[in-house]
């Protein structure tokens, strides 16, 4: 009798111990994981909130740009459009055609689409612009060499008149190979196409004048 009580007693004792001891270790462990936990929940919840906040003021200055909360769209930087070298000429454009009274009015269409506003070239028009009482050779050196660049009205009359012939090779002189001068096609067949030229691209102004004009007002721009 005396020895199962004593064993009882042991039993209750060793019991107890081990309660205490799971006790313990259950206490401390969730308590521990807790803390980790909870740090680690606040350092996201941080990340998010600052996340969150930059979102906001990111979305609230794009939307503060422009009334109603509608993005407004980015600006767009000027395009330069001219040169230095470009405003210490004359003229922006030198047109040569021939006297033909259907290249007469085909120049001054092309002409007065570029001096029209807004794009405000300067043109030379030697009907036009030519001095009275110059001599004719003389004038048309000195505008070619004032001008930017130079337009050459290619058609059936010009390729058969010499003193346009003679032009053609004046402005080949001023700059062979250079991006100066604009070759400008006009019902004129490709095997008419003056050979001197077959290394410069041209314009076709047959196809969509409008276009063909505007291309020219941009290469003028465009050169440096």
């Amino acid at each position: 009798m005396f020895h199962l009580k004593r064993e009882r007693e042991v039993s209750s004792s060793s019991l107890s111990s081990v309660t205490s001891r799971i006790i313990k270790n259950s206490f401390y462990r969730p308590l521990f994981s807790l803390c980790s936990t909870k740090g680690s929940v606040s350092s996201v919840s941080g990340a998010l909130t600052s996340s969150s906040s930059t979102l906001q003021s990111c979305s609230s200055s794009s939307l503060s740009s422009s009334p109603g909360g509608t993005p407004s769209k980015p600006r767009q930087l000027p395009t330069v459009l001219s040169c230095e070298l470009r405003w210490k000429r004359k003229y922006d454009l030198f047109v040569c055609h021939s006297s033909a009274q259907s290249d007469i009015e085909e120049a001054t269409r092309l002409v007065s689409f570029l001096e029209d506003s807004p794009r405000s070239l300067r043109c030379f028009l030697w009907q036009r612009d030519a001095c009275p009482g110059g001599a004719v050779c003389t004038e048309f050196c000195q505008a070619v060499e004032n001008s930017h660049l130079r337009a050459l009205l290619i058609t059936p009359n010009f390729v058969q008149d010499d003193w346009c012939n003679y032009m053609m090779h004046q402005v080949l002189t001023e700059g062979p190979m250079s991006n100066r001068m604009i070759p400008l096609l006009h019902s004129l067949s490709h095997s008419q196409y003056p050979k001197e030229l077959k290394f410069y691209y041209y314009i076709d102004l047959s196809r969509n004048p409008i276009q063909a004009y505007t291309l020219v007002n941009r290469t003028v721009l465009q050169c440096k």
